[in-house]
């Protein structure tokens, strides 16, 4: 059986971003190629409403292959519950106020079912303190809470 995993909109921006001179990037570029080729067969990606409409942003050839590279995925639709369960989130801390997006991404995979949540954000969603404080509030709400992992971390040592 296939792990479930939704790709948070950092993930896309990797797959498609042109190549970078920077080590660190390139390596995280490298890792989320590694995964591309992966999801269908080991991995069903997942998507949201909000990683479709952030990926249209910004310059529109780089919004065009952001939107190209996830058309073919299942796409999670923006819910009250949702929008519910993003608000416990920030109102319990997992996430800053001026991030509601980043909360979002959290519950629709939550609520999605999905196995992981793979995000290059180590900011507001995938570090230590901020994934015990999402994964707390989301099962006292009642969900499962998906592990939140980067690439490599998915791949572990493959890449």
């Amino acid at each position: 059986m296939r792990a479930k995993v939704y790709l948070e909109t950092s993930v896309v921006s990797y797959y498609t971003a042109r190549p970078s001179r920077d080590v660190v990037v390139a390596g995280h570029q490298q890792a989320t190629h590694d995964l591309w080729e992966r999801l269908g067969h080991d991995f069903e990606p997942f998507v949201s409403a909000v990683v479709v409409e952030e990926s249209g942003n910004g310059d529109a050839d780089q919004a065009n292959k952001r939107l190209q590279a996830i058309s073919s995925f299942r796409v999670f639709q923006i819910t009250l519950e949702a929008e519910a369960l993003a608000h416990r989130i920030i109102a319990g801390g997992g996430i800053p106020p001026e991030y509601p997006e980043d909360a979002l991404h959290i519950a629709l995979a939550a609520i999605g079912g999905v196995d992981f949540l793979v995000t290059w954000n180590f900011a507001h969603i995938n570090n230590p303190f901020t994934r015990m404080m999402i994964r707390q509030i989301v099962e006292n709400e009642g969900y499962v809470c998906p592990e939140i992992v980067s690439p490599d971390e998915l791949l572990g040592d493959e890449t």
